[in-house]
């Protein structure tokens, strides 16, 4: 899917069944929710922190995806509702990115 369907489609859904978008502050409050709940699995699954209960592989993995699926979401009503075309803004961005950052990576002796 690309990034303007994801947005077409995410639209639609919350016109259909979300009534309305929630307002942006809202919306901003949701997304910190949701990428403290993915923070919380990954300093579980790599960090140094332990699961209360124990998971597989395959159920962490599954729940690290839907928290990387629900922080899109919300940043895709973030967008949809300012109006701005995520497809433009990341092309912008990544042109920023190897303008500035072009060799920075490749001389760090810290990557190496």
């Amino acid at each position: 899917m690309k990034i303007s369907e994801a947005q077409s489609s995410i639209d639609q859904w919350i016109k259909k069944y979300g009534v309305r978008y929630f307002n942006e502050l809202t919306n901003m409050v949701i997304l910190t929710e949701e990428v403290g709940e993915l923070a919380k699995l990954m300093s579980r699954k790599y960090g140094e922190q332990s699961f209360k209960n124990e998971k597989s592989d395959v159920e962490i993995k599954n729940q690290i995806s839907d928290e990387i699926a629900d922080v899109m979401f919300v940043l895709i009503c973030l967008a949809n509702q300012m109006d701005i075309d995520l497809e433009k803004a990341i092309h912008k961005n990544l042109e920023k990115k190897t303008t500035r950052d072009k060799d920075r990576h490749h001389n760090n002796d810290k990557l190496k």
